[in-house]
């Protein structure tokens, strides 16, 4: 049995390389940890002219969402990758809505007791006015919280 404070750690991705990256270093803490691994990505429906664009570009015939959702899509991909890494208890998560507002309320509900993202957005001149997904979450999070390092000079890859 592990001697770590973590027994569920949460982690947030939109499938880019450097979501990509934070997913790794959470998969390799709940590996050591013995913890569930919660894979999250949040996403917002099509709007009414994102159907029709979509429909339009097929030349008029019916959009249909066959097999899985690209957020499905990008969670099977970040399971894959934690999986190769060690993670045995892995969940994944699609929720519609905004990211820091689901990610805090998967905290919440599933009693996660480390939730990590990565940095990217906390050095752009629109993080600093509007703020980003890993400053509003270390703020409002009920837990700790990891920031990851996952773009620039000094990135882990």
């Amino acid at each position: 049995m592990s001697s770590s404070p973590y027994s569920t750690v949460l982690v947030g991705t939109d499938g880019s390389d450097s979501s990509f990256r934070a997913v790794d270093r959470a998969a390799l803490i709940a590996r050591d940890a013995g913890a569930t691994l919660l894979l999250a990505c949040a996403y917002r429906p099509m709007s009414a002219r994102e159907v029709q664009d979509a429909q339009d570009a097929l030349g008029g015939e019916s959009y249909k969402v066959s097999g899985s959702t690209p957020a499905e899509d990008v969670l099977r991909d970040a399971a894959d990758r934690a999986k190769g890494l060690g993670a045995t208890d892995v969940d994944i998560i699609a929720v519609e809505g905004d990211p820091v507002d689901e990610l805090i309320e998967l905290v919440k509900v599933r009693g996660v007791d480390l939730l990590v993202v990565g940095n990217r957005g906390l050095n752009s001149l629109a993080g600093r006015l509007l703020g980003s997904v890993p400053a509003n979450i270390s703020h409002r999070a009920a837990c700790d919280v990891l920031i990851v390092h996952t773009t620039g000079k000094g990135a882990r890859k």
